[in-house]
């Protein structure tokens, strides 16, 4: 008898133990030195090949996500729109809205935990898309409580050249110790 009958026989001995317990208590057992070694190879084998399998998946995922974005944004019309805070003391953020050439492309409710990250010095991706080359205009209304808790909205708006290179656009607020009130302002990253 070969190896892979005996791992067949060990194989079959086990699952005809599982499903009848009196036939296996009548059929002779095999012993166990010489189906142990191959199926701890076997299982061995299997684990390093599974494991392989799913360093190959992970890799083909990660490898479709970037060519997935290439297609969809290519970087000659690509534009993308950030938020970032500078100290935000004098403002607490609520929400961001954000109006490309008089269409709104985002909107953006705050949890008091990102906000806490935006004040450590996060940015935040808030749009990413196409845009033809050419003149437009970029709108941003910023939302939440102003100087002495009452409640807050401007807007910071420009105007930018859309060439064949992406776009980065940042929207920052920052506090204006001078003024003791927020700025917003917007700006587009070359």
């Amino acid at each position: 008898m070969n190896l892979r009958s005996k791992f067949f026989a060990a194989a079959c001995f086990a699952s005809a133990a599982a499903m009848s317990p009196a036939w296996a208590a009548d059929a002779a057992p095999m012993p166990a030195a010489s189906a142990s070694a191959p199926a701890a190879a076997a299982s061995a084998s299997l684990d390093g090949r599974i494991e392989d399998a799913k360093g190959d998946v992970i890799r083909l995922n990660r490898d479709l996500l970037v060519l997935e974005e290439e297609l969809l944004f290519p970087a000659g019309t690509q534009v993308a729109v950030f938020v970032s805070m500078d100290v935000g003391v004098m403002f607490s953020l609520d929400s961001v809205q954000v109006k490309l050439d008089d269409k709104v492309v985002s909107n953006y409710l705050y949890t008091p935990l990102e906000v806490q990250a935006l004040h450590r010095g996060g940015v935040q991706r808030l749009y990413l898309g196409n845009l033809r080359a050419g003149k437009h205009e970029i709108v941003a209304f910023f939302t939440g409580g102003g100087p002495h808790e009452r409640d807050y909205r401007r807007g910071a708006t420009i105007k930018f050249d859309k060439g064949t290179d992406p776009k980065y656009i940042e929207l920052r607020i920052k506090d204006s110790t001078g003024k003791l009130q927020p700025e917003f302002d917007v700006k587009v990253w070359q």
